[in-house]
């Protein structure tokens, strides 16, 4: 699959999937307004699961320095959503 072509609903179910699955984090709790960290509990430790998974399933790597101004759910579908459009 092209990524440029990937629609919003793919990136979210693909993220869901992932935090769901790997992370271990309960569906319910996968609003768009959940902060990442305090909501969610994701740590440094997912976070480099993360990192990886992005760059597996999407191709791109995440810049620290940008997902720094990522707090929601909602803030990082839009970023990946972003940068596969920049892509």
């Amino acid at each position: 699959m092209k990524m440029s072509k990937m629609n919003r609903e793919e990136i979210v179910e693909i993220i869901n999937n992932f935090l769901i699955e790997d992370i271990e984090i309960e569906q319910e709790s996968l609003k768009e307004k959940a902060f990442l960290k305090e909501d969610l509990g994701i740590d440094s430790l997912d976070f480099v699961d993360i990192v990886v998974v992005v760059e597996q399933k999407f191709g791109f790597k995440i810049k620290p320095e940008e997902m720094s101004k990522v707090k929601t759910l909602l803030q990082f579908y839009d970023y990946i959503e972003n940068k596969i459009k920049e892509g």
